[in-house]
């Protein structure tokens, strides 16, 4: 075995500030739009690509920066992508324009997409031995799963307490702190020298997954008959096929099909997928009904997602723990998927006045357990057994899964959430409708869309239970063949 590092926990905690940092942007934005619009004064339509920026950049350039950290280095990419994080969010926060904040928006995502896989890549290869694996992966998993929650909460708490800016402005904080201890603390890793980046692989596999997530984005907001959506879809689609059959004759490809050819790292990559689609789902409207329907405000909507957060956090790092070692992946994940599927059914019942205590935390803390048991599965799974310099392009694999879900899952929920609510004031209205009327209708919009959530946390909870193996990890799992050997040198400063 490996010796451990002597800094590892410290390795650690500044590896989870940076993950925090990366998963709470996702989020953190939607509860600062609407005074973000009064005061940059953008339209409704415009508004979207507020978030919708983030995520193209992110999920386009995740694979390409992932192979990245392989061929130059974590660290340097690590620090890399925390300081662009850092600038980016300051030109955002101090935004005098939509442009401007759209164009930051941008550059976060660009930056992310450097630090995500390189976070992950350097929290599998500091750890060596299973049981502190087990522990760091729960703390990992812990603020990968809980982030998005997380930051609706502080969104919801900067907005209301400062200013939409400081949306922006929190992450300086974040990267000062991470960047500090990765100075400090991260070795400066041997890397692989005569290794080449694939670049027909990169324009191919960027290319696709940006025109994906916009043709999704469109169909979220345009409809799917549009050519911006059916057209985008479309040649997102030819690109990722002309991607996986350069992916077979490269000579040293991007993504080596060594690294999706194991089942295990595939069921991982699935569960997250159906996650992505379906955490975007419930949040998105959840958030809509604590504010439309039933009045809250934006900190008033944020802390009623905290229980699911904590117990999120706490599922997630028990089953790290607890589970894994005992049972391997596939229980966590399978007991986790059926959970949310459990919960989002269970908010079906909600209501014009609903309860919170009564019909509202209980589905939440559900949703929540489900979540976390599935991030103890999948993070751990998703980079079981790779080579150290295949890494980097695990851990962007595994998160381009989360992206595309979340992408496709806005879209089709969006679609079908409209629908819903057309049928029922169809149904129900003769003439204008009141205003209850409205919400009702809206009520059978969100209830739809629980009950697709639970129908697809259901079917990834079959395709999990088939995928995931049986028992424990390996100990000491032999790495998936690499390519040639090559001699280290030392990298870069």
């Amino acid at each position: 075995m490996t010796d451990a590092h002597p800094r590892r926990w410290l390795i650690l905690a500044v590896i989870c500030v940076a993950q925090l940092m990366v998963v709470l942007d996702a989020t953190v934005m939607n509860l600062a739009l609407p005074p973000a619009q009064e005061d940059l004064g953008f339209s409704d339509a415009d508004r979207q690509w507020v978030l919708t920026s983030y995520l193209l950049a992110f999920g386009s350039l995740l694979l390409f920066c992932g192979r990245l950290a392989d061929l130059i280095g974590r660290r340097v990419t690590f620090l890399v992508g925390l300081g662009g994080f850092a600038a980016a969010s300051a030109v955002g926060g101090a935004a005098n324009s939509f442009e401007l904040l759209v164009a930051a928006r941008t550059g976060q995502g660009v930056f992310a997409a450097l630090l995500a896989p390189a976070a992950l890549s350097l929290l599998a290869t500091t750890f060596t031995d299973p049981a502190e694996k087990g522990k760091a992966f729960g703390a990992f998993g812990a603020v990968a799963a809980s982030g998005s929650g997380l930051g609706l909460l502080i969104g919801g708490a900067l907005t209301s307490g400062l200013s939409w800016r400081w949306c922006m402005y929190i992450n300086v904080v974040f990267a000062a702190v991470a960047i500090v201890g990765g100075l400090l603390y991260l070795d400066r890793p041997a890397r692989t020298s005569g290794a080449r980046l694939d670049v027909p692989g990169v324009l191919s596999v960027s290319g696709g997954m940006f025109f994906l997530v916009y043709g999704f984005s469109n169909a979220a907001t345009d409809g799917w008959g549009t050519p911006g959506t059916w057209g985008f879809l479309a040649a997102g689609g030819v690109l990722l096929a002309v991607f996986v059959l350069w992916q077979t004759r490269a000579a040293q490809p991007l993504l080596p099909p060594r690294i999706l050819l194991d089942r295990t790292r595939a069921g991982a990559n699935v569960s997250l997928l159906v996650v992505g689609a379906g955490i975007f789902g419930l949040f998105l409207f959840l958030v809509y009904y604590l504010q439309t329907t039933l009045g809250y405000s934006a900190i008033r909507s944020g802390l009623a997602l905290l229980p699911m957060v904590a117990v999120t956090a706490v599922a997630a790092n028990w089953g790290n723990v607890a589970l894994m070692p005992r049972f391997g992946p596939r229980v966590p994940a399978v007991a986790g998927l059926l959970l949310s599927g459990a919960g989002s059914a269970w908010l079906t019942g909600i209501g014009a006045e609903s309860n919170y205590v009564a019909e509202l935390l209980g589905p939440l803390a559900v949703v929540g357990a489900g979540m976390g048991l599935i991030y103890a599965a999948a993070l751990q799974s998703g980079t079981f057994g790779v080579a150290p310099q295949d890494a980097g392009v695990a851990s962007a694999t595994l998160q381009i899964g989360q992206q595309l879900g979340g992408a496709v899952g806005t879209a089709l929920f969006n679609t079908l959430a409209a629908n819903a609510t057309a049928d029922y004031l169809a149904a129900h209205a003769d003439g204008p409708p009141a205003p209850e009327l409205l919400h009702l209708a809206a009520i059978d919009g969100y209830t739809r869309v629980f009950w697709w959530c639970a129908s697809l946390f259901a079917a990834g909870a079959v395709a999990c239970g088939l995928l995931l193996r049986r028992g424990p990890l390996p100990a000491a799992a032999e790495s998936v063949p690499a390519a040639p050997p090559a001699q280290a040198e030392p990298a870069p400063s």
